[in-house]
C-alpha cells in the first residue's frame, strides 16, 4: 500500500516524515537486545510479503502483515517497517524516498494502534483467544492503513478521493487474508513463545 513519489503535497510529506521520525524514536527507545531478532524477522516478513503487489492508482494492493508486527513488537513496529520500506524504495522503487515518512506512518501507525487496541486482550487470553484477538488486530491494521492512505491523499487534493475509495475496496480481501495469517501466527507464538507478548510492555 505504497504511495508513490509525486502524489502528495509538500506539507503532507513533511508532516508525515516528522510523525514517522517520532514513531521510530519511540520504537528504538523500547527495543531491547532480546527483541532485535524478532524485529528483524518481522521486518523481513513485511519486506517479502509486500514485494508482490498490484498497482491501484497512486497506491498498490499487497500483503502487509503490519498487524502481526504491531501485535508482537508494539512501538518497535515503526523501525521494523521503516527498514523494510526503505529497502523496497531503494532496491525496487516501491513507493519512493520522498514519501518514505508518509508510507512509514501509514503502515506502522495502524500496527501500533492494533497493538494498543488488541494486544492486551491477546496477552491475557488462551492461545485460541489470542489468535482471535490478533486476527481482529490484523484486519483492523489493514483497514486503518487504507484510512491513513485515504487521509494522506485527501489532504493533498480532492481529486485523489476516488482513488482513495478504490484502495479501500481493493483491500477488503486483504483484510480477511491478513486476519487469518495474523491469527495463525500469534497462535503459534502464544503456544511456543508467549514471552514475546509480555516483553513488549515488560509485564511479568
Amino acid at each position: 500500500m505504497h504511495i508513490v513519489d509525486g502524489a502528495l503535497s509538500n506539507p503532507v510529506i513533511l508532516g508525515g516524515a516528522a510523525l514517522a521520525v517520532g514513531g521510530i524514536a519511540m520504537g528504538l527507545k523500547q527495543m531491547t537486545l532480546e527483541r532485535i531478532p524478532a524485529t528483524g524477522i518481522l521486518s523481513a516478513s513485511f519486506f517479502v510479503a509486500s514485494l508482490i503487489h498490484v498497482p491501484i492508482g497512486p497506491s498498490s494492493v499487497h500483503l502487509i502483515l503490519n498487524g502481526l508486527a504491531g501485535m508482537i513488537l508494539g512501538w518497535a513496529a515503526f523501525p521494523a517497517l521503516f527498514v523494510g520500506l526503505l529497502l523496497q524504495a531503494v532496491f525496487f522503487g516501491f513507493g519512493g524516498l520522498t514519501v518514505l515518512g508518509v508510507n512509514t506512518l501509514n503502515i506502522a501507525g495502524p500496527a501500533v494502534l492494533a497493538w494498543l487496541l488488541f494486544g492486551g486482550m491477546a496477552r491475557r487470553s488462551t492461545p485460541k483467544g489470542a489468535a482471535i484477538w490478533a486476527g481482529a488486530g490484523g484486519a483492523f491494521a489493514i483497514a486503518a492503513t487504507t484510512g491513513f492512505v485515504a487521509f494522506s491523499l485527501a489532504l493533498t487534493g480532492e481529486e485523489f478521493l476516488p482513488a482513495a475509495k478504490l484502495v479501500f475496496l481493493a483491500h477488503i480481501p486483504i483484510m480477511v487474508i491478513e486476519a487469518l495469517l495474523t491469527g495463525a501466527a500469534v497462535y503459534l507464538v502464544a503456544k511456543i513463545r508467549p514471552d514475546l507478548f509480555t516483553a513488549v510492555t515488560g509485564e511479568a
